[in-house]
Order: structure tokens, then sequence, then C-alpha cells
């Protein structure tokens, strides 16, 4: 029986690669020169720290085009409040792996009003289609391609 995953990864490489060039952009840019600011990755979430929060911001949007020059979804960029401590703000953005319990649920919600002939399951942080014909496979894809679901999902172990 046919069938497909929706998984929603990011890949990490790209995302030290694009934090690696917001960093070489730091040092060349003029609006930073003389002010104590970085940005690091820390494991899996990017660590921005700098003295104002308009500069903070200002390096948010760098990543942000930094990852976009990589092909990494911004949609799956999470950034959490921001922190003062004495004269430094701070921020951190996650991004999101695995596919969401709420954002699993409106898929399965999506594909039941759609009335498409597949049955989709949950397991864990993916969601299976199964289907019988390859044709209703492929229009459930196109159905989730179309629905904004405020998370990147890719199509993953595709089987005939």
């Amino acid at each position: 029986m046919p069938s497909f995953d929706i998984i929603s990864e990011v890949d990490l490489v790209e995302v030290r690669n694009a934090v690696d060039n917001s960093a070489r952009e730091l040092e060349t840019r003029f609006d930073f020169r003389g002010v104590d600011a970085s940005i690091k990755l820390e494991k899996e979430a990017v660590k921005i720290t700098t003295e104002s929060d308009f500069q903070l911001s200002q390096l948010v949007s760098i990543l942000r085009s930094n990852l976009a020059k990589r092909y990494v979804d911004a949609q799956s960029m999470e950034q959490q409040a921001t922190t003062r401590t004495g004269k430094s703000f701070s921020c951190v953005v996650e991004f999101k792996q695995g596919v969401d319990q709420a954002i699993a649920k409106k898929v399965v919600k999506l594909i039941k009003e759609a009335k498409l002939k597949v049955q989709a399951s949950i397991q864990g942080d993916k969601v299976r289609i199964t289907g019988k014909k390859r044709d209703d496979l492929q229009a459930t894809m196109a159905a989730i391609r179309e629905a904004e679901l405020g998370q990147p999902l890719q199509f993953d172990n595709f089987r005939d």
C-alpha cells in the first residue's frame, strides 16, 4: 500500500553556515563598529547578544536573510523573549524540529475536509499518510503544500 511521511526538519549544517556568515557580516558592518555584539550557535539554538534592542532586531534580520540564502525556511525560526542583563540585550532563536501535535491535528483535519481517499495517522513527531493509489497521495501533498500551517513541512519515505 503506497504511503509517505510528513516531517518537519531543519538542516543544522545549513543553520551553522548561516550563523557563521552572519558573524562575518557583523564584523564588517559599519553600524556595529565598536559595539559589543555577538551571534553564536549553541547546540540547536542561536544566541544573539548586543547593546540595544534595535541592534538585536537588526541581528535577527541579518540571521534571517542568511538563512534564506541557505534555503532554510524562516517559518522554522522561533524567537524567544528578549532578556536584558545590565547593559546587554539577548535573545535565543530556536528552530522547530518535528511536527507538533497541534500541526499534526490540523493536517489530519485538512485531509478529512478535502475528502481525499487516504488515511492519516499521527506517529510521534511525524504524520503517516497511506492510500490505495499514488494519485491520491500526490493530491494530498498538493493540498498540504497549499495550506498555511505555520511550519515548513517536508515529504519523506514515499513508498509505492
